[in-house]
């Protein structure tokens, strides 16, 4: 349950299923993963985006096999003390996983709620009363079938697009349906794009081995693995990110890949500029950094953009989503 709720945030059902499988195959329990490694849970986590979830999940079983004997509290209030369970997912498992009188609102059931009583106020400001209206429909009992009901009926018949209305056991008392406006709901404010970020992106091979680090623990992509790059910034230009290239003993000259990597990121797109070089056998990786073998690069924890950034570094043609640039050219280290 909790593993699950974990996972299906900000994530569809049809993406984490292939995860969730791998992971519960290769951790039985919450004790099985807390005596895990954290580089372990990014590994198998790679892949499925929003990699803070996956730090959280590997704090969370420490903290439930440090501090509560390997057994999860059955509170809201004891769930949210730990790490990566919010108001949602505490709600979500005190209900359906302990019966507990609480009514989680995820998308689906915000979606029944916001048509059922016509919530004209936008997301995200309408949450607190959505929940507020969410809650006046639990049954005195069983507050996890509720839940479970709301949230599939909002998956298979109060859908986005096109809901089934006619299908629907509530559609006597939706107002939206009653109106004709359902599919407006709920009401949502426009999205903020992000502004685009540029870099680039350093591709350096050893025989058949690559140059990698490790990011930052805290921020974005924390613990992942990448190769080494220049900061990601606002209207950055291709020479101030090379000058960002990592430093390496006999390497003189990079060599910069047609196109550019793209990558849509929750608050920005990004752009990275590939450059790529070989160096001798015996050149040592600078410090912080390390070279992996190409062949065992899927063991290694990398996110979908890194992943994006070594097949095109490593192709020999242009492959995937590139948007084309200029030609390729070679670069003095400057």
């Amino acid at each position: 349950m909790w593993l699950s709720e974990i996972m299906l945030q900000q994530t569809g059902v049809k993406t984490v299923g292939p995860f969730f499988e791998k992971f519960v195959a290769r951790w039985s329990d919450v004790a099985a993963m807390a005596g895990a490694s954290l580089d372990d849970v990014l590994r198998m986590w790679a892949g499925l985006g929003y990699y803070s979830r996956a730090r959280n999940l590997y704090a969370c079983a420490v903290a439930v096999a440090r501090d509560h004997g390997g057994v999860f509290p059955d509170t809201e209030e004891g769930l949210r003390t730990l790490p990566g369970i919010g108001a949602y997912t505490a709600a979500a498992i005190a209900a359906i996983a302990f019966g507990r009188r609480t009514m989680p609102v995820d998308g689906n059931i915000e979606r029944v709620v916001s048509r059922l009583f016509a919530v004209e106020e936008a997301l995200p400001q309408a949450k607190p009363r959505i929940q507020q209206l969410a809650a006046t429909l639990l049954a005195d009992s069983r507050a996890g079938d509720s839940a479970q009901a709301l949230m599939d009926l909002g998956a298979s018949i109060c859908t986005p697009k096109k809901p089934a209305c006619s299908l629907c056991p509530l559609n006597e008392d939706c107002t939206a349906r009653s109106r004709g406006d359902q599919e407006t709901f709920p009401r949502k404010a426009p999205k903020k794009s992000g502004e685009l970020r540029r870099g680039a992106a350093f591709v350096v091979t050893r025989d058949e081995e690559l140059l990698v680090q490790s990011r930052p623990e805290k921020g974005l992509l924390g613990g992942m693995t990448e190769v080494p790059g220049s900061e990601w910034r606002a209207a950055q230009d291709d020479k101030a990110a090379l000058k960002q290239a990592p430093e390496l003993k006999g390497l003189t000259r990079w060599h910069r890949k047609t196109g550019v990597v793209t990558h849509i990121f929750t608050h920005f797109p990004l752009e990275l500029v590939v450059y790529t070089a070989s160096v001798p056998s015996r050149t040592r990786a600078p410090e912080g950094m390390r070279w992996v073998p190409i062949a065992t690069l899927a063991d290694e924890a990398l996110p979908n953009v890194m992943r994006k950034v070594v097949a095109h570094g490593l192709a020999r043609q242009p492959t995937g989503k590139m948007k084309s640039r200029s030609g390729s050219d070679d670069h003095q280290r400057g």
